[in-house]
């Protein structure tokens, strides 16, 4: 199977006789969603299978692996962070549709299409994205930032002692006894 960095595929056989249809690419750069970007470390390969369920009906399954750069939630160093996402849809194919639109009906839930080209880049950002983590560390014992001058107390130490405050400390002056 050829990989391209195409995020689209033709299923213009699919649509006529059945049967199965296949695709692999590559993204690179990044993941954009909204104003949002989610850059990479090289690229994510991606592989999919589209295959004709009956009627006018589609199973869309793939996968997509790739490795972001997040920052590190206590330094902001650049961390890169392993991804690899599964995804399942189930497509209906409406003729005369122009994009890709999402419907919720009682328990049912699929994509409508009308065009033989079907962009994949939607489900691969969709899949890639929620699959990353919340957070992440660039190594296990991060020390930081210094919340008095910012430095990175994982490069230098900055002398500074943050005081730490016991969220019941103030309970103290209320019952002087204990």
């Amino acid at each position: 199977m050829e990989c391209s960095e195409v995020t689209n595929i033709n299923l213009s056989r699919l649509l006529k006789e059945g049967g199965t249809a296949r695709a692999a690419g590559v993204v690179r750069e990044a993941f954009s969603v909204g104003a949002e970007r989610f850059p990479l470390v090289g690229e994510a390969t991606w592989k999919v299978v589209v295959t004709a369920v009956g009627g006018e009906e589609y199973w869309l399954s793939g996968e997509v692996e790739g490795v972001a750069l997040m920052e590190c939630r206590r330094c902001l160093k650049p961390t890169p962070t392993p991804v690899r996402a599964h995804f399942q849809h189930l497509l209906r194919y409406e003729p005369g549709l122009e994009a890709v639109t999402f419907h919720e009906e009682a328990e049912d839930e699929y994509y409508a299409f009308g065009l033989p080209d079907l962009d994949l880049l939607p489900f691969l950002t969709e899949a890639f994205v929620t699959e990353m983590p919340y957070t992440v560390l660039c190594e296990e014992g991060c020390k930081g930032l210094c919340p008095v001058c910012g430095a990175d107390r994982n490069l230098v130490d900055c002398g500074h002692e943050v005081a730490v405050r016991h969220p019941f400390a103030s309970l103290k002056d209320l019952l002087p006894e204990l």
